[in-house]
């Protein structure tokens, strides 16, 4: 009968407190092993959807700019197209007449500003007065990216690329001309490249290009 006894003993005592303690350590380190698992998934799936998002944000911004370049509408009363180096000012066809749009490069944002669809000359060329000196901070300015170190944009004529600074966007027609301050725009170029240059804040990293081409004005070849 004593080793029946003892047996009995031994199934019934349970456990000690020091097996209890280990038991519970091992259960903590296994909970901590999955927290940080899951806890590193989370944090996967962020950083996947931030970058998704800021890569469809960038595609809807290069859509708009090359929608705006694919209206553009040689007036002849005003600049159709016009590069400063840090501004670009276009006259668009828009729905219910012509608009002036500006692009423009400001403290490392890219900006877009439009201006409400007019139909008479005298407020085209009043609304491109005040395009002249746009801000980046008019009522309607769209930041459309961040983090923009550098821009440059250039024209395409002669089958080749130029800077558009340097294009020949102003030609005059002769030193009679010239002297007497008379110019004529040269017809629009065949395509527009833009080049940004995207850092911190951005994104995105190093030179995104996009080539636009635009179509034949009336009149022209």
């Amino acid at each position: 009968m004593l080793p029946s006894t003892m047996s009995h003993r031994q199934a019934s005592r349970g456990f000690t407190l020091i097996e209890v303690m280990v038991s519970l350590l091992i259960l903590a380190v296994m909970a901590t092993m999955a927290w940080k698992g899951l806890d590193g998934i989370v944090r996967s799936r962020e950083i996947a959807d931030g970058a998704v998002k800021r890569t469809l944000r960038l595609q809807s911004v290069m859509v708009q700019w090359q929608a705006d370049l694919n209206a553009v509408l040689d007036t002849r009363s005003v600049r159709a197209l016009q590069f400063d180096g840090a501004t670009l000012r276009m006259t668009r066809r828009a729905q219910g007449g012509v608009q002036v749009v500006v692009w423009a490069l400001r403290s490392g944002r890219w900006v877009r500003w439009a201006g409400e669809p007019v139909t008479t000359v005298g407020e085209l060329q009043s609304q491109w007065d005040r395009s002249m000196q746009f801000q980046g901070r008019e009522p309607g300015t769209l930041a459309a990216l961040k983090g923009v170190q550098q821009w440059q944009v250039y024209f395409f004529r002669g089958g080749s690329w130029t800077n558009a600074q340097s294009s020949g966007d102003v030609v005059r027609q002769s030193e009679t001309a010239a002297l007497a301050s008379a110019a004529t725009p040269e017809s629009l170029p065949m395509g527009v490249r833009c080049v940004l240059t995207l850092g911190e804040g951005s994104g995105h990293e190093g030179a995104i290009t996009r080539d636009v081409s635009l179509a034949s004005q009336p009149g022209q070849n």
